[in-house]
């Protein structure tokens, strides 16, 4: 034990970098949220700062998200002062990929904003505006002795642009999907459908029929958000029918990327899966869902991930997004401080912006 105070021994000034950082995870899926440290960023909004982060500091992502920092499921958020909410929210992951909004990354920024006084928490329920990309997220968070014990945060619009396309994938055939936005692009497809079993045992060939699904899909039926630049599919969501000892209403595998798929190598048909319900996953599934009648307003939708925990999800209106038929979701779940840390970069590191190994990222 070396008491209250960790003395660093070094020059401040060897650092060319240095990140004040909460590490937590909502549901098993992790998320570092950056709370002093980061470089100015111009922009009014959130999605202007996510555009420049993008273009001109994707350096700092690769450096909190790959190794020897990071590893393949990491995720990263960037806080800022907002004009219009509590706090601001850019969003990173893997791949260049800055979603316009993330369930469980926000679940995971509303807990530690509150759990570190940067809001503060009231008893029994305190209730703050969040700034992300997408536009302005409403959270409502039940407290009890200093803990944020369940986190239900109010999304944007989530619709449908597609039902049952046909996507014709290499070495599959042709797959039946779901195109739909619930913060980020999704295709969705029944795992049956391709005689897929979710479970943690089927995990490498859960990310590999994925990842193909979703590059074949953003290539046969690109899409983007009709108020906001954001193109896709850029993630993908596997459904499942819940088993019979589970509560949930059902199951799901949602595969991200760690890297560029090539067709031509198949060393890079490979991704990484969402340990956790994943929000805007849940998001996009309930909007399909509505547009089949398959689930109405103010009915809870319980959805379980691949390591058995869940998140709630609920409709509770209908909205319309640039002549589409939309629903506001709410999605409801809870996470936990891992760490608090100081992430550095010596000016000497090899390693200024990380670095991947075919081992465990996509070539």
């Amino acid at each position: 034990y070396m008491g209250t105070q960790f003395m660093i021994h070094t020059n401040p000034a060897r650092f060319a970098m240095n990140l004040t950082v909460i590490d937590c995870h909502a549901a098993g899926e992790p998320a570092r949220v950056v709370v002093d440290g980061f470089p100015p960023v111009p922009g009014d909004s959130m999605l202007e700062k996510r555009n420049y982060i993008m273009e001109h500091l994707d350096h700092i992502r690769k450096l909190l998200l790959t190794e020897p920092r990071g590893y393949p499921c990491q995720n990263a958020n960037i806080i800022f002062p907002s004009k219009v909410a509590a706090w601001g929210v850019v969003i990173m992951e893997h791949n260049k990929v800055y979603p316009a909004m993330s369930g469980h990354n926000m679940i995971c920024v509303a807990t530690a904003l509150l759990q570190t006084g940067r809001v503060e928490m009231k008893y029994p329920e305190t209730n703050f505006t969040l700034e992300a990309p997408v536009g302005l997220i409403n959270i409502r968070a039940k407290c009890h002795n200093g803990k944020a014990t369940q986190i239900t945060l109010t999304n944007a619009p989530s619709f449908v642009e597609h039902l049952d396309v046909q996507v014709n994938v290499p070495q599959i055939g042709n797959v039946r999907a779901d195109i739909a936005f619930g913060g980020m692009w999704y295709a969705v497809v029944k795992a049956d459908s391709i005689g897929l079993d979710i479970s943690a045992a089927n995990g490498k060939q859960i990310c590999r029929l994925g990842e193909m699904i979703k590059t074949a899909t953003r290539e046969q039926y690109p899409v983007s958000h009709p108020l906001i630049d954001y193109k896709g599919c850029d993630i993908m969501v596997f459904r499942a029918p819940s088993t019979d000892s589970s509560k949930s209403h059902a199951r799901n595998a949602v595969v991200m990327s760690n890297g560029v798929l090539d067709w031509n190598n198949e060393q890079t048909w490979t991704g990484m899966i969402d340990r956790s319900p994943c929000g805007t996953g849940t998001c996009a599934v309930m909007a399909t869902m509505y547009a089949r009648g398959e689930i109405g307003l103010d009915e809870d939708f319980v959805h379980e991930s691949i390591v058995g925990t869940t998140f709630i999800g609920r409709l509770i209106r209908e909205e319309v997004v640039a002549g589409r038929r939309a629903v506001i979701p709410e999605i409801s779940g809870q996470a936990w401080i891992t760490q608090f840390c100081q992430v550095v970069l010596d000016e000497t590191d090899p390693f200024q912006m990380g670095f991947t190994v075919s081992d465990i990222w996509s070539a």
